[in-house]
């Protein structure tokens, strides 16, 4: 698989989330036809949540995460018609330490916690402590349950407002 890897950040000032696909809608007929990111600081985290076609245009967070950078994917396609778990994984100096889907189940590749064998296993005794899996318990708590262990574990803290209804500054990605 190739990935596009040269893009021009064109801003265009601050987006919901829906004003953001809205506007991505107006700009290339159809949302899926672009990419769209509003990004954001939390701490010392900078994040970013995608729009559009982004899905099979960046290659695994592994490589961007060079010289110390510490990586922190949660891919959740909401608009996705099947039924796609969260997938998290966590990468620094180019190495995926742990990933995996917040179901915890074997649907959509993980099976439990991969990545560097200390990390994942601590990672996974910590969901296992916290209940998970547990096929019976509804899959949205589910993923609110694992979503805290990773945010304790990781010691990462998203506030929810400004990322579900809140305006953020947000770009357009065009192809260079």
């Amino acid at each position: 698989m190739q990935y596009a890897t040269r893009h021009i950040a064109v801003a265009v000032g601050e987006h919901t989330g829906d004003s953001l696909l809205e506007l991505m809608d107006d700009t290339y007929g159809d949302p899926f036809a672009g990419i769209g990111l509003r990004l954001g600081c939390a701490g010392d985290w900078t994040y970013a949540i995608a729009y559009g076609g982004w899905q099979g245009e960046f290659g695994p967070a592994a490589p961007i995460s060079r010289g110390g950078v510490d990586v922190c994917l949660l891919e959740y396609e909401e608009e996705n018609g099947k039924p796609v778990p969260p997938q998290f994984e966590y990468c620094r100096d180019g190495r995926m330490l742990s990933g995996c889907n917040l179901h915890l189940d074997a649907s959509w590749g993980y099976q439990g916690v991969e990545g560097d064998p200390v990390t994942a296993a601590r990672l996974q005794k910590l969901l296992i402590a916290a209940g998970l899996p547990d096929p019976q318990r509804e899959p949205r708590e589910v993923h609110r349950t694992a979503l805290a262990v990773v945010e304790e574990f990781f010691g990462l803290s998203l506030r929810r407002d400004p990322i579900v209804g809140g305006s953020l500054p947000a770009v357009l990605l065009e192809p260079a």
